[in-house]
């Protein structure tokens, strides 16, 4: 067996089959590539689902992990650190926010806005205990904890997980009649993706977010947009939101949050919204931790920039130039996508989705399928333009195949 076989029948005879990756063991990453444990160098064109949106071993990040790895890593909030002010303070700044309540996975960061909104409901709203209604778009996805998949559509994410957790309501994504007609006066929050990621990268038709933000404002009702794939650059600016001029009433962050060096994710509003908790109320013993704080610190630093934000713009165009040439040539049906973020239908005669990320594979080039046979396609923001084209015409040779 080679190396790569050995280390896969290991993983599958002692891990959990809950994923199931391509056939490759990366040992070593820099930028947009990654190595292979046999020497062999593929580009990454799904960036840890944005996680890694400033690359693999970006310098920066890693030089800001390490000098904090030197002093402290942890004390739990059960006592102040000094980066834990500093982190809340710049995040909240870079949201146009007033508070922040640090966790470190995105399903952590849900969870806490699904909190969040039923007690600002209950105590700021004046819903009666027990009956606030959370609305949500069908396709979503949150996460995988108990709550979050009992509102979610995708058979797999839900399947023997309940019973579920009550309180949701879900409707069509991007369409404004169906959500009005939902709501009640138990409403306390819509929860959507600017973008849908993990559904084939799906933008909401023209109009509808700011309609999401009037109609939520009319009812009094929180708008929470959870930007963990789409917001810190991906899209091409800061937030998918702004892309049609919207300011939800809170941010849902994750994955980029912690550069792909450490986990961390948050929950940004005002001080109205967050302002509600009280001490026990809610927790993390390492949410906002030192070292988490120190590399999240680094990555508002490099946003603030703007670079990466106009770098994703400037490949984005050039990406979904180059992604609609394919369109109606009998091997792609769709494009979709933002940025550097794109969802590919492959006609289904050409293979699925996990076919086609096989053939890329072979060809050195990682990506990942979704739902049949989409492809996703988001590569770090620091991929090269020559590197991305290289990217590309694998992927046109495949389906030439």
């Amino acid at each position: 067996m080679s190396t790569t076989e050995t280390a896969i029948a290991s993983a599958e005879a002692h891990s959990a089959h809950n994923y199931h990756p391509l056939p490759v063991v990366v040992a070593t990453a820099d930028g947009a590539w990654m190595t292979d444990v046999e020497g062999r160098r593929y580009l990454d064109m799904l960036a840890g689902y944005s996680a890694l949106n400033f690359g693999h071993g970006n310098r920066r990040l890693i030089d800001a992990a390490k000098a904090q790895l030197e002093r402290v890593t942890l004390t739990s909030r059960a006592f102040h650190h000094d980066r834990f002010a500093n982190f809340c303070t710049q995040l909240a700044e870079l949201c146009g926010m007033e508070m922040v309540l640090p966790m470190n996975t995105g399903a952590e960061a849900v969870e806490t806005a699904v909190k969040t909104a039923r007690k600002w409901g209950y105590r700021v709203k004046g819903v009666p205990d027990g009956m606030a209604k959370i609305i949500v778009a069908a396709d979503n996805f949150h996460g995988r904890t108990t709550t979050i998949v009992s509102f979610s559509t995708d058979h797999e994410a839900r399947a023997d997980f309940g019973p579920y957790t009550p309180g949701f309501e879900i409707v069509p994504y991007g369409d404004l009649t169906a959500l009005r007609e939902a709501m009640t006066e138990n409403t306390v929050a819509v929860l959507l993706e600017p973008i849908q990621g993990e559904a084939g990268v799906l933008v909401p038709p023209p109009g509808y977010l700011p309609g999401v933000r009037e109609l939520t404002r009319e009812r009094n009702v929180l708008f929470i947009a959870d930007e963990i794939q789409s917001g810190l650059g991906r899209t091409g600016k800061t937030f998918a939101c702004e892309h049609e001029g919207v300011v939800p009433d809170m941010y849902v962050l994750g994955k980029a949050l912690g550069g792909g060096v450490v986990p961390v994710s948050a929950v940004v509003s005002s001080a109205a919204v967050l302002g509600i908790y009280r001490p026990g109320e809610h927790g993390s013993t390492f949410g906002g931790n030192p070292l988490a704080c120190a590399v999240a610190l680094e990555v508002i630093a490099m946003l603030r920039t703007g670079e990466y934000q106009q770098r994703a713009a400037e490949l984005g165009e050039h990406l979904h130039q180059e992604l609609g040439l394919l369109v109606g040539g009998g091997a792609v049906e769709a494009v979709r996508g933002r940025g550097l973020w794109a969802g590919v239908d492959i006609d289904p005669g050409r293979g699925t989705g996990r076919q086609i990320s096989e053939k890329l594979m072979d060809r050195r080039v990682l990506v990942k399928d979704t739902h049949g046979s989409t492809i996703r396609i988001a590569p770090p923001l620091v991929i090269s333009k020559e590197d991305l084209d290289w990217g590309l015409e694998q992927l046109r040779e495949v389906l030439r195949g």
